[in-house]
């Protein structure tokens, strides 16, 4: 696996917010955060790019809502901010995509000529896989590191449900096999910059 010298490291919604079970049900992968870290840290060490994008819920009661405890990032990520030698971007958003926040991140992007992007975070099938499929339609070369992110059991039409690590496997085949996206671990992508 090449990791592109200026390979942007996109990490989605790390919020404490998502910390509320009672809000969101039960999730899967305990070990993200832990990936989460390690990503950013290789990165930072490597010079490369780290976009952190921040979800400012307009809805009233969200655990996301903006000004709220909730809103702020989890320790994991906020002790990592600004200590990379590279360049460092905060985007701020209130729908699924990173691509549409403030500021643009596809212009902060290719200003900085970046083909390549990394993306991690919470939650895999909401803002993670919108945010990679877009990536994809903009022409990135989007790499998903499917053990960096989690997401929650969900309940659909027609009185279907989830698992946390159905609705995992699912985005995994349809960006991979789709061909939004790549979809790597952690421990390869480590190895790859390292």
């Amino acid at each position: 696996m090449e990791i592109y010298e200026n390979a942007a490291l996109v990490v989605v919604d790390v919020q404490k917010g998502f910390d509320r079970s009672d809000f969101w049900g039960r999730r899967n992968n305990p070990g993200a955060e832990e990936n989460i870290a390690a990503l950013i840290d290789v990165w930072q060490e490597s010079g490369r790019p780290v976009v952190f994008v921040r979800h400012d819920s307009v809805e009233p009661g969200s655990p996301l809502e903006a000004g709220t405890e909730g809103n702020g990032f989890k320790d994991v990520v906020e002790e990592r901010r600004g200590k990379g030698v590279g360049p460092e971007l905060l985007v701020a958003k209130s729908v699924n995509s990173a691509f549409y926040g403030e500021p643009d991140l596809d212009a902060w992007l290719k200003g900085a000529g970046v083909e390549q992007i990394v993306v991690v975070g919470i939650q895999t099938n909401m803002c993670n896989e919108t945010t990679a499929r877009m990536g994809g339609n903009l022409g990135y070369d989007v790499l998903f590191v499917l053990d960096a992110m989690h997401t929650f059991d969900l309940e659909g039409p027609f009185g279907w449900s989830q698992t946390a690590e159905e609705l995992t496997r699912a985005t995994a085949v349809s960006l991979h096999g789709g061909g939004f996206a790549r979809v790597v671990a952690t421990e390869d992508v480590v190895s790859a910059v390292a």
